[in-house]
């Protein structure tokens, strides 16, 4: 019996970074749920994208053939070969060395290429144009940051370019790095979906936002605000939000340091709270962003 076929139509880009230890994928298509398909990776072996006609038990076996020690080439070659539907595949892969091997079969759907940099292949099938793929590398070399920076910007790049000339539908992203999940528990540092939106990469940039405030223990060591310069605005935001019942004295007093860290712990920011007097600019801008949200509504 021939398996159903489909037609993953998508842009994606498959990258790492050594000195981090961070290998990941971001995609975007005009399917649904694209993130359950795409992606796949694993701490300290590689990252896998297969699309197009994809063979989706590439990414599970390809990250098996990464961590007996073959090299990306390698494992593309030996997938290749016991495929007979290779020309309508679409794979790209960076292994545990950072080396990069990618294939578009020929008979993938114009237009569809790829483009390999350092330690990263861009690439896409069904687009509105090359130009869609070239954008993406330009901005994952030219983006400062980690990994996970690099290659929403390479998303996001993409899109504006054109993306997926069919629409949009569902994007995603992974990175992994060693004990880097939640807790140290798992290497899923980053792993979010947006399966079906009209705006999927907006939509995945604003879902990581929340997870880089949330999760993510990575602020800049110089964005931080003294309380007792904001202590009127942190009143007022604590207060449209209803969390502070005082008055707005502009002074940071025990009911308002007592406010503030109830609305950290309640949105999931305990591991942000800081004991000297300061608040990461991240949190203060977030705060002052959802009692701007909630002054609207209630206009």
């Amino acid at each position: 019996m021939i398996p159903r076929r489909y037609r993953l139509s998508t842009f994606s880009i498959t990258g790492a970074d050594l000195n981090k230890g961070d290998w990941g994928v971001a995609v975007a298509s005009k399917f649904i749920a694209v993130g359950a398909l795409v992606p796949w990776a694993k701490a300290r072996i590689g990252a896998i994208a297969t699309q197009a006609w994809a063979n989706i038990s590439f990414g599970p076996r390809g990250l098996e053939l990464l961590s007996k020690g073959l090299k990306a080439k390698e494992v593309l070659d030996k997938l290749l070969a016991e495929d007979e539907m290779r020309d309508h595949r679409q794979v790209g892969i960076v292994d545990w060395s950072g080396e990069v091997a990618a294939w578009t079969g020929k008979k993938c759907f114009e237009w569809a290429g790829h483009i390999i940099g350092e330690n990263y292949v861009a690439m896409g099938n069904i687009l509105a144009g090359r130009e869609v793929v070239e954008s993406m590398a330009k901005a994952f070399e030219s983006t400062k940051g980690e990994l996970v920076d690099r290659l929403l910007a390479a998303l996001e790049a993409g899109d504006r370019a054109g993306g997926d000339r069919r629409g949009k539908q569902s994007a995603a992203i992974l990175v992994v790095r060693e004990k880097g999940g939640y807790g140290g528990y798992t290497d899923r540092y980053v792993d979010l979906r947006v399966d079906d939106h009209p705006e999927p990469v907006k939509e995945l940039k604003r879902i990581f936002r929340i997870w880089d405030l949330t999760l993510l223990t990575r602020e800049d060591p110089s964005d931080i605000v003294r309380l007792e310069d904001v202590a009127s605005e942190v009143q007022e935001a604590l207060s449209v939000l209803g969390f502070y019942k005082g008055e707005i004295t502009g002074r940071m007093n025990d009911e308002t340091r007592k406010a503030l860290e109830e609305w950290m712990m309640i949105n999931n920011f305990e591991n942000k709270i800081r004991k000297d007097n300061y608040i990461w600019g991240t949190i203060y801008r977030f705060l002052l962003d959802m009692a701007r949200e909630k002054r609207s509504k209630n206009e």
